[in-house]
């Protein structure tokens, strides 16, 4: 009886993690956005000044900038080419997280870029939406938590029984 009550536990709790997933990840596209607008807004007086004097090379206005003896004019330079690094990367972040469900998901796990992630779970806000992708992750986390649990109990059962000394 025990057990049913851990594996039906396990399933709850399984169910209200997985439920959690389709709305971390909407969360985490829209701080994605938020982000990539902010950036490019910073970045935009810059890329008008590379298509006016650089052709729109933006690496070559970097490049002008750090040429320069003046050490607050390289600076700047430093800092643009940051600045458009960043742009580039939280676009690749933006591009990565438009794909099929199942490669989003796997992004935000395996390859999210972890301060926003940090951000984003600071500021999500849990709730049990009742929508078919909420639903279908909370039932597949749960079965999966549930037979997982199930499964090291069998196992530990079974380990259990082979070293209890056979009587003769």
């Amino acid at each position: 009886m025990l057990r049913a009550y851990v594996r039906l536990l396990c399933f709850a709790a399984g169910l209200l993690a997985g439920v959690q997933v389709p709305g971390f990840i909407q969360q985490y596209e829209v701080v994605v956005s938020a982000h990539l607008t902010e950036a490019r807004r910073a970045l935009g007086p810059f890329v008008e000044i590379a298509e006016r004097h650089f052709g729109g090379d933006l690496a070559a206005l970097t490049a002008h900038y750090q040429a320069n003896p003046d050490a607050v004019m390289g600076e700047t330079g430093a800092g643009v080419r940051g600045l458009a690094a960043r742009v580039a990367h939280l676009e690749a972040e933006y591009t990565a997280l438009s794909g099929p469900w199942y490669r989003t998901a796997w992004h935000v796990a395996a390859a999210g870029d972890r301060e926003l992630l940090r951000e984003t779970a600071a500021d999500y806000d849990y709730r049990v939406p009742l929508q078919p992708a909420a639903i279908g992750w909370g039932l597949g986390i749960g079965l999966s938590l549930s037979l997982a649990v199930e499964g090291l109990i069998a196992v530990l059962a079974l380990a259990g029984r082979r070293r209890a000394p056979q009587r003769a």
